[in-house]
């Protein structure tokens, strides 16, 4: 178990001065620069349209940088993802409900970059769906079609594929929204169990009031990377003003000098 953690706690992903441009030529995110390390979770804020989307599709390898790169211990992100190393959890709003899918099928997803040709599961594979849908507290909606669940029980089943896919780094975008409370702390729960096991996590959420408690460090991004770094130093007033611009004069923060609490109100 201890070389298993030593293998994650050297995991780094890196976003070195990358730039993205539209079809159109239009600048969605610049000059981007971060790195985070593996036993960590990170959480990834901004307003609608700051690039956290693109951000996301810049390290999943869908879109390139047109100056800039970004890595994984060294490696291209193209390598990483040719060796499942890293896993996305999408937001459900933007999945199809209509297709008739059982929940154990979208989970066996997971399992397609170690399959064969013919994408037939074997025992292993099956196993490890088994287990990734007992982590998310969904045993026993294996045969349920997908669209009959609650949003917060889709949200789950996404993130069992992801485990499902056993890659070391961990997108999830927005798992937050529109979810039960049960589900959330699910999620949380499974989340920080994972990172103590070594993974690489990065979340993006609009749910700043958790962030101080379950994440480790966070970025800050308005179309460029604005701060990233621990909670403490860097969830602070000051950061959210220049992240949310005017719609941060709604936001009371209360920082408690005895602890390493923050409470974040809305008012």
């Amino acid at each position: 178990m201890n070389n298993t953690n030593n293998l994650y706690e050297k995991l780094n992903l890196t976003v070195d001065n990358a730039t993205v441009k539209y079809n159109n030529g239009n600048v969605a995110i610049y000059d981007a620069s971060f790195n985070i390390n593996g036993g960590s979770i990170c959480g990834l804020i901004g307003i609608n349209g700051s690039g956290k989307s693109t951000l996301f599709k810049l390290i999943m390898g869908f879109i390139s940088p047109v100056k800039g790169k970004v890595t994984l211990n060294d490696m291209s992100i193209k390598t990483a993802i040719k060796n499942n190393l890293i896993a996305y959890v999408p937001q459900t709003e933007d999945i199809d409900w209509n297709f008739p899918v059982l929940v154990s099928d979208v989970v066996m997803m997971g399992r397609y970059g170690k399959m064969g040709i013919l994408r037939i599961p074997n025992k292993q594979d099956k196993n490890v769906v088994n287990h990734s849908l007992k982590l998310v507290e969904l045993t026993g909606l294996e045969n349920r079609q997908i669209g009959e669940l609650s949003g917060g029980q889709k949200k789950r089943v996404f993130l069992a594929r992801a485990l499902a896919q056993e890659g070391k780094v961990l997108l999830l975008d927005e798992p937050f929204a529109g979810v039960d409370i049960k589900t959330e702390h699910v999620i949380i729960s499974l989340l920080s169990s994972l990172r103590n096991m070594g993974y690489l996590i990065l979340i993006s959420t609009h749910n700043l009031d958790s962030i101080p408690s379950f994440c480790d460090n966070i970025i800050l991004i308005k179309r460029t990377i604005l701060a990233s770094g621990p909670i403490k130093s860097t969830f602070t007033q000051k950061n959210l003003q220049l992240t949310f611009g005017g719609t941060s004069n709604y936001f009371n923060l209360f920082f408690n000098k005895n602890n390493k609490d923050t409470q974040l109100s809305i008012i």
